[in-house]
């Protein structure tokens, strides 16, 4: 059986080397190379892929080894990059801390959580339901507002903040949750990628959804939603990193309310004495953010590699 199958392939590699023999001498060399250094290409690529993700793990790393260092270890100089003698002292000073003020640590931590996950859900659908209508509606003046979408991305957040205190307040919203969670809903940003991706998604399947009786929330919400999954996963991952992230804000000035990096803002700025509750607290505040992103990775992978889809 494998001799017959031998003698098939033997003349359809003859027909093959006598077409490669025809193309000219230059490009029978240019295949030859590339041939020959493929497998040193491919080691090449990976071989500097993995430096930089080394270089990327490098301050994880150092932070997570940091929160287990005692304190003349992180004072040490020079630097010493590797904990050697661990200790969980950093985490019992961190407790007591917490305990010593008048505002509990799981409070703060109860700030944050909240925060990151109702500002991450509202705009999630917020940004999804503005981006529906201009991919899919036909109206002339939809490309208009496209367009004022993606001139707002150009504006930094500095410009913005003046104008944003003044609307907060008179909305009567200082010194509440909403008042972190309310500037983030108008962001472009998360309009723009979901727009590209709507923008994908086959007209004629939704208009065979309209002719079975489907309103048009019925096939944002179980046709589109769905399709674009990559993107809105994606966009939870920056929205709660932008969130949960949130320190000392000019909108709040209750210390009942302020988060767990404002804390952390408090507690470095203590002096060198707190410096190992500092390490523990941003071992803390770093882990949900990358729990997050382990969690949708895969949709993100897929996400940049559909960013150059036309719109």
């Amino acid at each position: 059986m494998k001799n017959t199958m031998n003698s098939k392939k033997k003349p359809l590699r003859a027909v093959a080397d006598f077409l490669f023999w025809l193309q000219p001498k230059s490009i029978r060399e240019s295949k030859k190379k590339v041939l020959s250094r493929s497998w040193f290409g491919t080691f090449l690529i990976f071989a500097f892929l993995a430096l930089i993700g080394i270089f990327m793990l490098l301050p994880v790393v150092y932070v997570v080894s940091t929160a287990f260092k005692p304190l003349s270890e992180i004072l040490a100089y020079p630097p010493q990059f590797f904990v050697r003698h661990p200790t969980w002292n950093n985490f019992s000073d961190l407790v007591e801390i917490a305990q010593s003020t008048w505002i509990p640590f799981e409070r703060s931590l109860f700030n944050s959580l909240f925060i990151a996950v109702a500002g991450t859900v509202l705009y999630i659908i917020i940004a999804s339901m503005a981006a529906y209508p201009l991919a899919k509606n036909k109206s002339r003046y939809i490309g208009i507002y496209y367009q004022i979408v993606v001139l707002a991305i150009l504006f930094r957040p500095e410009v913005t903040r003046t104008p944003l205190y003044i609307i907060i307040s008179k909305m009567g919203l200082i010194n509440s949750y909403y008042s972190l969670v309310f500037p983030i809903l108008a962001g472009s940003f998360g309009v723009f990628l979901m727009r590209q991706f709507m923008v994908t998604v086959p007209n004629e399947m939704l208009e065979a959804a309209r002719v079975d009786g489907a309103n048009e929330f019925i096939c944002f919400w179980r046709l589109v939603m769905p399709l674009v999954r990559p993107a809105w996963m994606t966009l939870t991952i920056f929205t709660f990193k932008d969130l949960w992230n949130t320190g000392e804000s000019q909108y709040i000035y209750d210390e009942a309310l302020k988060t767990l990096t404002a804390v952390m803002q408090s507690i470095s700025k203590a002096g060198i004495a707190r410096a190992g509750a500092g390490a523990a607290v941003a071992l803390i505040i770093m882990i949900p953010p990358v729990v997050v992103f382990i969690i949708s990775q895969s949709s993100v992978m897929e996400t940049m590699s559909c960013t150059g889809i036309k719109g």
